[in-house]
């Protein structure tokens, strides 16, 4: 009986191809936008989360002030080199401390310029920041010690001064009144999931940016890597109570700096991106209730369209069940076919559009299946009132129908 329905069902659909394609396309049209939604949504989380991670994922930065917005800290004093020492000798777990601080400048080099962000600060961020460097060597202790007027560079500064990525060291870059030394460049990370570029950097001995570019003896961040195996709760409370200390802040004091954790930052950021990529699925979602009433407008005007037919069926022994059978596995179908259009829809408009963004194509095979199996119920369930209707229709009126 049901092999019997489900070829009616097809030879229906079949005999209006057109009226059929346009009846299930709400549902092609609810099912990819939901599937594409969410499959951008998990790309774009996991390319923000890389972007993260590839900080270095054992990372804890310090930085001076409270937080953005109301209630930050108005002159925070900056840290000191000596707060490197103390947190590398009195908290355990903690692998390397680097100090930073930076300025936007004009480089200059073979009559070309670019402006890019000039960092200063010492070997250890390299190591912290989870840099490799390509081309050259790191700065030495004693060109740290001097201040001199030595860099190592990032790819996208040495094809935009240089116009190539290969043979640089020794080169040299006027940033602001001086020039500096190429003495290495460091291996691409690429572009970043939000737009930036990582590979745009010039890194500087601390001294040489403090003394040559802003004439003061600031830090602006501690760069901090502690051991993987160490609990982060704890040396993020140690470094705490030991920045409170060095900066004599009281028991009633608020902190006047913040402590940021990559982990943390990636965690947040992942939760954050998950809940807009459940609520674009669940407004894209709204398609499918559209396309479930285009189903059940059609399957309305067949019912009206076949009145005659399903009279005559019923006037020869075809039972009310047998009717509405018939008619629900049509809609059944019709549900069926807008899922499967949709899923196929869904899956190159997503590798295309995490193309054209830059993130991760994460197919999802859970969410697929869903956005499918909630097509053929909308199909069902749409479909249920005309085949009720049919099911219903008297005999002897049914085929006196014109």
């Amino acid at each position: 009986m049901i092999g019997n329905a489900l070829m009616l069902a097809l030879r229906q659909i079949w005999r209006n191809p057109m009226r059929s394609l346009l009846t299930v396309l709400g549902v092609v049209i609810g099912v990819a936008a939901v599937i594409t939604m969410v499959t951008i949504g998990n790309g774009a989380s996991l390319a923000i989360k890389s972007e993260i991670e590839s900080f270095g994922n054992n990372q804890i930065m310090l930085r001076p002030g409270m937080r953005l917005g109301p209630g930050q800290s108005i002159g925070a004093p900056d840290f000191k080199l000596s707060d490197i020492d103390a947190i590398k000798s009195q908290i355990a777990g903690v692998v390397e401390v680097a100090p930073q601080t930076s300025k936007t400048v004009t480089l200059v080099a073979n009559g070309r310029n670019w402006q890019s962000s000039v960092i200063g600060t010492d070997s250890a961020y390299f190591t912290i920041d989870n840099r490799t460097i390509e081309e050259g060597r790191s700065f030495e202790d004693a060109e740290e010690l001097a201040g001199s007027a030595v860099c190592v560079i990032g790819t996208t500064i040495a094809n935009e001064l240089f116009g190539r990525t290969t043979g640089v060291v020794g080169e040299q870059i006027r940033t602001g009144s001086f020039s500096c030394r190429v003495i290495g460049m460091l291996k691409s990370k690429g572009s970043a999931a939000m737009g930036g570029d990582k590979d745009d950097l010039l890194v500087m001995p601390l001294k040489t940016v403090q003394r040559r570019l802003l004439g003061e003896t600031r830090v602006s961040a501690l760069l901090v890597l502690i051991n993987a195996d160490s609990d982060r709760d704890r040396i993020k409370e140690a470094i705490k109570q030991l920045m409170r200390e060095r900066r004599s802040l009281s028991a009633g004091d608020d902190d006047n700096f913040q402590i940021m954790d990559t982990a943390e930052i990636a965690q947040k950021v992942a939760s954050t991106t998950g809940i807009m990529t459940t609520l674009l699925g669940a407004v894209a979602g709204v398609s499918l209730l559209v396309g479930g009433i285009g189903i059940m407008n059609i399957m309305l005007v067949s019912v009206t369209e076949r009145t005659r037919e399903i009279g005559i069926r019923l006037a020869i022994g075809a039972l009310g069940r047998e009717v509405l059978l018939q008619f629900l596995i049509e809609a059944l179908v019709l549900g069926c076919l807008g899922g499967l259009l949709g899923v196929a829809v869904a899956f190159f408009a997503s590798y295309a559009a995490c193309i054209a963004m830059s993130v991760p194509f994460a197919f999802d095979p859970f969410i697929n299946l869903l956005a499918f199996s909630v097509s053929a119920v909308t199909g069902v369930v749409f479909g249920f009132f005309p085949a009720r209707r049919a099911a219903k229709l008297d005999p002897i009126e049914a085929v006196r129908h014109e």
